[in-house]
């Protein structure tokens, strides 16, 4: 059936993603069907009724040709794809900001496709459109060249707003959310600005244990509102949980946080795994990723849950009294430029250093020592609950290195018995060239030992690392000066911890930060 253009192009979107889990999920083939219809033709809609009936094999097939040809380009026709690239870069990838030339982050728009979303979303699948000018407002200096808008169109608003950071903005269809175009991480502005959340962390270090002398206190107030707050506060600072903000209801996926957990998302046990007062936590929290713990509270913490749930149905709010506004305006008074957000920060970082203090054997080869970092890095992801589905090529790529430590082993085996046949052709002959001949085997038997030892923490490393995202905690919580400091003190290259676009976007901390420093 020959398509009308709007409805094909719709229809690629889906096929571009057939062998992606999220087409085999029925919320996803529902929000799709339902978009594709409304874009359909009358025609169209009369004669397309079900999903189940379109068969998508063919146009998914037309693209993944499509992507293998473009990887078997020669050479020259790679590089000069590379250089267009480069040029629409140079062009549009660059602003002036404050006299200084600085590089963009996100300088494109985001093409039409279906929305993913992250956990189960319930709006993945719907149709994401396409941004035309006249959705963007374009934020300028009034003396700059204002941006020409393609032919024919025009913007929706340009205007001068020297008070945020943003350079174009629009709104997208699925959500209502606003979307930016920001500077790249490694502009002087994100820099400071990152300085500054780290700092704001540092600060807190000096005033948490008076805080927490304070909300420990308040566990015994006589008003509801400030126990509420306390408990609250105790978990944010304790489990590092997000606060939590309200939200229109049925707008978005049903996700909570501290604040807005409702009685439905805890249970609690007098006794449970041979020890006194668990909390049991299972609910869904930013981008619906499930937060499930269990986790041992002290005993008035304990009470005062019990005294929150009482009367309360389900669905009710365990903190009724509480609001993210009211928390993170008690915070300000306590420390100016603390909220709950800054908790997550400090405890995120703070383990990172008591961690590779603990870990790290100055002993070590490198590559030991990295395992040491990341085994720091993973306690970090897993107090902030930063999980992701074992990669897709986990498995392969876990194969791949299993035979290359057979290949090592069997080398290893090789070497040796060379080594021992070195030893009695010198032991027989006792001349200069033999004794050579003995220590350049033993030389090649140390390295051999060396690199499979490296193989065989790479394995250890990929295993415990299967289920765990390090890099949000790595690029947004933990400050990059305790990882410099780290690199400095033990003789690790900073570029096996940060790649090119991490150290330039921590050039600050890596300028900054020697081998002493302390958080």
């Amino acid at each position: 059936m020959k398509l009308s253009l709007a409805t094909e192009e719709i229809a690629t979107f889906y096929a571009k993603m057939l062998d992606h889990e999220y087409t085999t999920k029925e919320i996803f083939q529902n929000n799709f069907f339902r978009d594709w219809k409304e874009e359909m033709t009358e025609k169209e809609q009369e004669i397309i009724q079900s999903l189940d009936k379109c068969d998508f094999k063919e146009i998914h097939k037309y693209f993944v040709d499509k992507n293998e040809a473009r990887k078997a380009l020669p050479k020259e026709e790679k590089q000069k794809l590379k250089e267009e690239t480069d040029k629409i870069q140079e062009e549009y990838g660059y602003c002036i900001l404050d006299g200084h030339r600085e590089k963009i982050g996100n300088f494109k728009t985001e093409p039409p496709g279906l929305f993913r979303g992250r956990g189960n979303h319930p709006k993945m699948g719907m149709l994401k459109k396409r941004i035309m000018p006249e959705d963007v407002i374009i934020n300028c200096s009034k003396d700059s060249q204002i941006p020409v808008p393609p032919e024919g169109h025009k913007w929706k608003e340009v205007r001068c707003d020297n008070t945020v950071t943003w350079l174009a903005s629009w709104t997208e269809n699925i959500q209502n959310s606003l979307k930016y175009i920001m500077l790249n991480p490694s502009s002087k502005l994100k820099g400071e600005k990152d300085w500054q959340k780290y700092e704001v962390a540092r600060r807190l270090k000096g005033v948490v244990d008076k805080i927490r002398s304070q909300y420990r206190g308040d566990w015994k107030s006589r008003e509801m509102k400030t126990r509420q707050r306390a408990v609250a506060l105790y978990f944010i600072d304790k489990l590092a949980l997000r606060a939590g903000n309200e939200k229109e209801e049925g707008e978005t996926a049903d996700t909570v946080g501290c604040c807005s957990l409702r009685v439905e998302h805890i249970k609690l046990y007098p006794e449970l795994d041979g020890q006194e007062h668990m909390v049991e936590f299972d609910f869904l929290g930013k981008d619906s990723i499930r937060y499930y713990n269990k986790v041992p509270v002290e005993k008035p913490v304990f009470k005062n849950l019990k005294l929150f749930m009482q009367n309360k149905d389900p669905g009710d709010d365990l903190f009724d009294r509480l609001s993210t506004g009211s928390l993170n305006s008690y915070l300000q008074d306590l420390m100016p430029g603390l909220s709950a957000k800054v908790f997550r920060t400090y405890n995120a970082s703070i383990t990172l250093q008591e961690q590779l203090k603990a870990l790290t054997n100055p002993e070590d080869n490198v590559a030991a020592k990295l395992l040491a970092y990341n085994r720091a890095n993973r306690a970090v992801a897993v107090l902030c609950n930063h999980q992701r589905a074992t990669p897709k090529t986990f498995e392969k790529s876990m194969q791949a290195l299993q035979a290359k430590i057979d290949a090592k082993n069997q080398q290893l085996e090789e070497a040796q018995a060379e080594l021992k046949r070195a030893k009695a052709d010198h032991k027989a002959k006792k001349d200069v060239k033999s004794k050579e001949a003995v220590e350049k085997k033993k030389k090649l038997l140390e390295k051999i030992k060396e690199q499979l030892e490296k193989l065989n923490v790479q394995v250890t490393d990929k295993e415990e690392n299967k289920q765990i995202a390090l890099g949000t905690s790595k690029l947004n919580y933990l400050d990059p000066r305790i990882s410099v400091a780290w690199c400095k003190k033990f003789g690790v290259p900073i570029e096996k911890i940060y790649n090119k676009t991490q150290r330039e976007k921590f050039a600050w901390a890596i300028d900054m930060a020697d081998e002493d420093f302390e958080f």
